[in-house]
């Protein structure tokens, strides 16, 4: 199990868990998810960690068939700019690999921002914590988790 799925397990929130065979060679890990598991893309949200130019990281959550649009997140965040995070600052902060990434059950609380899409879904899909292993729950129960809120983070590929 993950901390991802401990966390929900231990609080009761009604989810599941989907799990496929991650290829080491795929580019896209939510691509991936939505094409192993046969999901949705709008549905499927990736989870991605920007940094303040005061060195503050964000968790931003948005659907895998787009992007993630900086200039709104850092509107949504009350601050000048943010740039994306690399890899081995969002792993330390995380507990995560990147591509398994799960905004829930983190090593520390960051604020997180949830692309305003998801308000219209009943499920969406976000990483459990490793490659290969997605959740499915609501979405104001990933909110409620997480602290965190909407924005219109998102933009369209």
């Amino acid at each position: 199990m993950t901390p991802a799925i401990n966390l929900l397990k231990t609080l009761g929130i009604a989810h599941s868990v989907l799990s496929y065979h991650h290829d080491a060679a795929a580019t896209s890990y939510g691509g991936e998810a939505v094409e192993q598991l046969g999901l949705d893309p709008a549905q499927v949200f990736k989870t991605l960690l920007a940094s303040t130019e005061k060195h503050e990281l964000l968790v931003a959550i948005v659907p895998v068939s787009g992007t993630l649009d900086l200039k709104a997140l850092a509107a949504a965040a009350g601050c000048r700019k943010c740039e994306m995070a690399n890899a081995e600052a969002a792993q330390r902060a995380t507990g995560y690999l990147v591509g398994g990434i799960s905004p829930l059950g983190q090593k520390k609380r960051h604020r997180t921002f949830l692309d305003a899409s998801a308000r219209a879904l009943p499920v969406l899909h976000v990483s459990a914590g490793r490659r290969g292993l997605e959740v499915a729950l609501a979405p104001a129960d990933l909110l409620q988790l997480t602290g965190g809120s909407y924005a219109s983070i998102g933009k369209a590929r």
